[in-house]
């Protein structure tokens, strides 16, 4: 992780199909991410929306229960299916500095017969200094768990 950007990855035992399914389709991307979104993720497309909590594992929601209610705007940049889906946000909501945004970016690579999941979240730089560090922090952490959330959630769907 640099200064300035986050990057996680995951191998996901899914078909790339499925995957994209659970990013690309926002209200299947709410159920396991935890958001409610009023409407499609479309390149160029503002939606706003709020926290939830995740429908797919118990003790995530719980660590998402604090946050539950807190409003949630994306402005959708890529939505290019089976590949990528990308968007910028505020990562300091309710402040003074809402105007401030990150890219965050989902990228698929099929990998055998399963996918590879990589999620970045970068432009940390251009935060206030004395809120840059604990986002970078807390979002880092809160990636890692998005990625046992969709995990979870193509795993439940295979299994249907």
């Amino acid at each position: 992780m640099t200064a300035d950007r986050i990057e996680k990855h995951a191998r996901l035992n899914a078909p790339i199909e499925r995957v994209w399914d659970a990013l690309g389709d926002s209200q299947k991307f709410g159920t396991w991410f935890g958001m409610s979104v009023d409407g499609p993720f479309v390149e160029g497309q503002t939606i706003s929306g709020q926290i939830t909590e995740t429908q797919v594992d118990p003790e995530i929601a719980e660590k998402q229960r604090p946050y539950v209610g807190a409003p949630v705007t994306l402005w959708v940049v890529a939505v290019e299916p089976l590949r990528r889906l990308a968007f910028r946000w505020n990562p300091l909501p309710g402040t003074e500095f809402a105007e401030l945004t990150t890219l965050v970016e989902f990228t698929l690579a099929e990998d055998g017969g399963g996918t590879l999941l990589t999620i970045v979240e970068s432009g940390f730089e251009a935060l206030p200094h004395d809120h840059r560090d604990a986002s970078r922090r807390g979002n880092s952490e809160g990636w890692a768990l998005q990625l046992q959330l969709i995990g979870t959630y193509v795993a439940l769907e295979s299994a249907r």
